[in-house]
């Protein structure tokens, strides 16, 4: 197995995750924040929705930040459809991909790297985000799924 399948399969495995824990948030409270400063529920999994968008743009060499400038739509389940038009969109850049193409410079950031390190780069921040949400998910009293294991509330003996 090459690294970008190996990749392939590591990012299909966790948008898996991520759409579990934006389908377990309950649409009426999109709005709660732990902090003032901190993003609601809602901007947060929008957050995680565009990063899907990301991995095409870096796949295809055209990273372009602005998408996390947009607003989110109103409600979780609009912006879970927006995960998965934007997945189906990664996963094709991705297999359109050479190793060729992802071994070519991008520029992440101010930072030069190649096309599957910053693929790898936006998968580890995804990771960060998505513990994020799962403090949210607990702050609107929603069981949290199994991320890598089983949570409190997976956990044998408790509810789901």
């Amino acid at each position: 197995m090459n690294e970008k399948d190996y990749f392939a399969g590591t990012h299909g495995r966790e948008c898996k995750t991520t759409y579990s824990l934006l389908k377990a948030f309950p649409e009426s409270k999109v709005n709660i924040r732990p902090h003032p400063k901190s993003r609601s529920a809602l901007e947060l999994a929008f957050v995680l929705a565009n990063q899907e968008l990301f991995f095409a743009q870096a796949a295809e060499g055209k990273i372009d930040f602005s998408i996390f400038a947009t607003q989110p739509p109103a409600a979780m389940a609009e912006v879970i459809k927006v995960l998965e038009k934007n997945h189906a969109a990664a996963e094709k850049a991705l297999a359109k991909a050479s190793m060729e193409d992802l071994n070519q410079m991008i520029n992440f950031g101010g930072q030069d790297m190649r096309r599957l390190a910053a693929l790898w780069a936006n998968q580890f921040d995804i990771v960060h985000h998505r513990g994020q949400f799962s403090v949210y998910l607990r702050l609107a009293d929603a069981s949290v799924p199994s991320i890598y294991g089983p949570t409190a509330d997976t956990a044998a003996g408790t509810s789901a």
